[in-house]
């Protein structure tokens, strides 16, 4: 399916590719990951899953026994397609993908994300030929479906994290707080205000300008009205949503 537009025409009104991007960049648990052969040259790809940092920067989590891995050692440049899937024609679903170097990392708070959307990886996460990487993204190209696409610098893509540093590392504590004491918070945040399926949602992360939910390989995204930069205003923006998700309609 054609992702361009003819000649002269103009895009949809309600496209709104920043959005969309950051949307499938936060959402989606899995991708492929396309890395340079360091054998052939030809691209090798492979399924990895994906998690993000606080700016959206993707992060993986790989063995070093791996091809892909092996090919990141000689060369870091690579792309991640991120896809949404669902009935229908497949090419009708919107998918992202990210371009950048991946670089291997042992920072702790890339480690904590990673783990909080993949909790499984906690068995292996701890192996000695296992590793963290984190993409230095360059740029992106999403696709939104027919007639909707559009090419992204970084800039656009990530999140400004740069005066949210008490944001960045009060994250793991405000997570643990919500999904332990205010459970019920969070799935009202994920029933009312997202409109999806009920369960025992749980929050996998908190960033400048939203936060991210899961229930098994379900996911979800919040957007908040205004960016966050403090450990005060992620308290103040989660309980202004509770009350956004009580009042609201059902």
């Amino acid at each position: 399916m054609p992702d361009r537009l003819p000649e002269n025409a103009q895009p949809p009104a309600d496209f709104d590719p920043v959005r969309g991007a950051k949307e499938l960049l936060r959402a989606i648990r899995g991708g492929t990951l396309a890395t340079i052969d360091r054998n052939t040259g030809h691209p090798f790809a492979s399924l990895v899953n994906v998690a993000t940092d606080a700016d959206g920067s993707p992060i993986i989590l790989v063995s070093r026994l791996s091809t892909h891995t092996a090919n990141l050692e000689a060369d870091g440049r690579c792309s991640i397609l991120l896809a949404a899937t669902g009935k229908g024609d497949p090419l009708a679903h919107p998918r992202l993908t990210v371009l950048g170097t991946m670089a291997p990392t042992g920072d702790a708070n890339v480690r904590a994300r990673f783990l909080a959307r993949h909790p499984k990886a906690e068995t292996y996460a701890g192996f000695g030929d296992f590793a963290f990487w984190r993409m230095d993204v360059a740029s992106a190209h999403l696709n939104g479906g027919f007639a909707k696409a559009a090419d992204l610098p970084a800039a656009q893509l990530l999140t400004d994290v740069s005066r949210a540093s008490e944001v960045v590392v009060g994250e793991a504590a405000a997570v643990a707080h919500m999904n332990e004491d205010h459970s019920d918070a969070v799935r009202l945040y994920a029933t009312r205000l997202l409109k999806l399926r009920d369960g025992g949602w749980r929050l996998t992360g908190i960033d400048p300008e939203g936060c991210d939910l899961a229930l098994g390989d379900a996911t979800g995204r919040i957007f908040f009205d205004t960016p966050i930069t403090s450990r005060l205003e992620i308290r103040t923006t989660l309980v202004e949503l509770v009350k956004k998700a009580r009042t609201g309609p059902s």
